[in-house]
């Protein structure tokens, strides 16, 4: 059980509103929330720095990196957990959906070879040993073109910690890769492909596509509903495409890559969720939508550091100086993205919330961290 604690003279980063005041913790949990300035004997005077709730990320690649540092190199997986955890500590990530790819292509070149359910395996055993400092779920990102997805989705149950299930079509020529040429440098860039390994590439992919894309993907969206995940869609591009994920009961939609679908999913109701470094370097590096764009639009509702952890928190900033209000940018990145996985216990500075926190300041208008706490205990 962890000790009390008060942080006191802190910017409080609510939903809709910052003000000067302090937050209580005990037992793991928000217990009151005060305002002013005024500092009680054995508090933490935070000198105004902000205090919000720890940063909730749904998609990252981060731990696939981790355990595949370079190409045909394989790290130890619980090294690689562990290292994975503590780098999303320090950048103020207090719970993620740990993306892992279920759905296989089989042929040599393609080198995407069955891993998740191993991983996920040893990600739970470290979770039950007490060996994780944040709170971890499974994101299985299904990926329809694959003559292996639905042998691996079956081998995921009710004890997994499935909170999400992706669906992902990377057939070339349509969705993230409707630019080939993009997706050429990609992968010539990632495995190393020359011209001749390239287009037999796109030639399997194709052919995948046609024999068991819409199989998979119905199954993959009855999994979801067997594992009571919250479902997403990947790469909309067209009005069609977020009709047909409306259709599935898809609520949250990641990167979709055109502003036409992104206004297709604010009228389905659904989601959007963009990348943070896509904000940062004002462009998708796929030659997709802009994040800012969809932003001065009002259709950007949720943030994702996608393949940066420490680009979370960085972008929530800029959203709320471009938004001009910090309290909202910092809401794609705490509340937003708990409340689109149904985690009702964290997200916000409210008493009865878990007390996962982060206190920052701005330094030259970069966030720098000064505390991380999950669950009442300091672990950044």
């Amino acid at each position: 059980m962890t000790e009390d604690l008060i942080l006191a003279n802190a910017t409080l980063v609510l939903p809709g509103e910052t003000r000067t005041g302090s937050v209580k913790i005990a037992g793991g949990e928000i217990t009151d929330i005060a305002d002013g300035a005024s500092v009680p004997a054995g508090a933490i005077d935070c000198e105004g720095d902000c205090v919000c709730p720890g940063l909730v990320e749904l998609h990252t690649d981060n731990l696939e990196r981790h355990i595949q540092p370079r190409p045909k190199v394989d790290w130890p997986h619980a090294n690689a957990i562990i290292a994975h955890d503590a780098e999303l500590a320090g950048t103020g990530i207090t719970t993620v959906f740990d993306a892992m790819r279920v759905g296989s292509i089989s042929r040599r070149e393609s080198r995407y070879g069955a891993y998740a359910r191993q991983l996920a395996f040893e990600l739970l055993e470290l979770r039950a040993a007490d060996a994780l400092k944040i709170s971890h779920f499974l994101h299985l990102r299904a990926e329809v073109c694959s003559d292996t997805l639905l042998d691996e989705l079956n081998a995921f149950g009710d004890a997994d910690r499935v909170g999400l299930v992706s669906l992902m079509d990377h057939t070339p020529g349509q969705r993230q890769f409707r630019d080939i040429t993009k997706l050429e440098q990609y992968v010539k860039g990632k495995h190393g492909f020359d011209d001749a390994a390239f287009q037999a590439h796109v030639a399997h992919l194709k052919d995948l596509r046609d024999t068991y894309g819409d199989v998979h993907e119905a199954e993959a969206v009855k999994a979801a509903r067997r594992f009571g995940a919250v479902l997403a869609s990947h790469d909309d591009t067209t009005a069609d495409q977020v009709a047909v994920s409306a259709r599935h009961g898809i609520s949250l939609a990641e990167f979709p890559t055109t502003i036409e679908a992104a206004q297709a999913c604010h009228g389905h109701g659904i989601k959007v969720m963009m990348g943070a470094p896509n904000l940062i370097r004002g462009g998708s590096h796929s030659g997709n939508v802009a994040a800012h764009e969809l932003a001065e639009l009002e259709l950007l509702d949720i943030l994702s550091s996608d393949y940066v952890p420490a680009a979370l928190l960085m972008a929530a900033v800029q959203l709320g100086e471009l938004w001009g209000d910090m309290a909202r940018g910092l809401g794609t990145v705490t509340h937003a993205p708990a409340d689109a996985v149904a985690l009702g216990d964290r997200g916000r500075l409210e008493t009865g919330q878990r007390a996962d926190l982060i206190r920052f300041r701005l330094k030259a208008g970069a966030p720098v961290l000064r505390g991380v706490w999950s669950r009442g205990e300091r672990v950044a």
